[in-house]
């Protein structure tokens, strides 16, 4: 999946246009389309990500998450898996508070 498709895939999960996302992120209309053929600058994509509450990794292609997790407890042990599932969960959760907000 291309940057573009991830990006159209999380605006429509947030019922907005690539347009209303521009704006919302003081981008130029047709910058995110742009994507498609030229390589955004790191800057743009981290205002993106910062909306989405995504990684920019994740929306580069360099991670499946579009959440970064934790490697290690403060104790210094790592995740379980089932811990991660629930940091997760606990993360969507946030999210879709924050967007009913």
């Amino acid at each position: 999946m291309t940057i573009v498709e991830k990006i159209k895939k999380l605006a429509n999960e947030r019922k907005i246009t690539l347009a209303e996302l521009e704006r919302r992120t003081n981008l130029s209309n047709g910058t995110i389309r742009r994507w498609d053929d030229k390589t955004p600058g790191v800057d743009k994509v981290k205002k993106v990500a910062d909306y989405f509450d995504v990684s920019i990794d994740y929306l580069l292609g360099r991670v499946e998450s579009p959440i970064e997790t934790v490697a290690a407890h403060h104790d210094g042990e790592e995740w379980t898996t089932e811990e991660l599932e629930e940091i997760e969960k606990f993360l969507q959760f946030i999210r879709s508070k924050r967007e009913q907000n």
